[in-house]
């Protein structure tokens, strides 16, 4: 087995089923964004404020495009899908699911978005940012799990039935 890159919006539950979709296929998981908080020494809201938008961008792609493992399920940040090198390394190691969910479910589900460590351009709203990613998500996906109205236990059986069949195609 590859990796599987879970890619998509923050607060869509990308590390919370990541770790459960590693416990079920018995491989490891990697959270992109404490991999870079673990090298930066710093917090990413942190980062953020002090190196500014495109500072943490070129760490995040040199991050996420050094990435070297098998058999794990890598949790990126929401903004990785901006760094372009870093997705087409993940991209080669792996399939990238896309963890859809509409604006109004986000919207729901997230406090503080500077808080959070979210990446966002001088006066851009979670609307913006959503408008802004939703391509860059559909573009770099090899698989589309739409989130909506579903539990961390939804969530993974349609991960696992969509995997299940990608591996009888092959």
């Amino acid at each position: 087995m590859n990796n599987i890159i879970l890619i998509g919006m923050p607060g869509v539950g990308k590390s919370t089923l990541g770790v459960v979709l590693a416990k079920v296929l018995g491989c490891q998981f990697l959270d992109s964004d404490l991999l870079i908080q673990k090298q930066e020494k710093r917090k990413l809201h942190e980062i953020i404020a002090r190196e500014g938008y495109e500072g943490f961008q070129k760490i995040e792609n040199q991050v996420n495009a050094s990435i070297e493992t098998e058999n794990t399920v890598i949790a990126t940040g929401g903004s990785v899908v901006y760094c372009e090198e870093a997705m087409e390394h993940l991209k080669s190691s792996g399939t990238v699911i896309y963890l859809k969910l509409s604006l109004n479910a986000l919207s729901k589900r997230l406090g503080n978005l500077k808080g959070r460590g979210v990446l966002l351009k001088d006066g851009q709203t979670l609307s913006g940012l959503y408008e802004e990613r939703s391509p860059l998500y559909e573009r770099y996906a090899d698989i589309v799990i739409d989130e909506e109205g579903k539990d961390l236990e939804a969530s993974l059986k349609s991960v696992l039935e969509i995997l299940e069949e990608k591996d009888r195609k092959l």
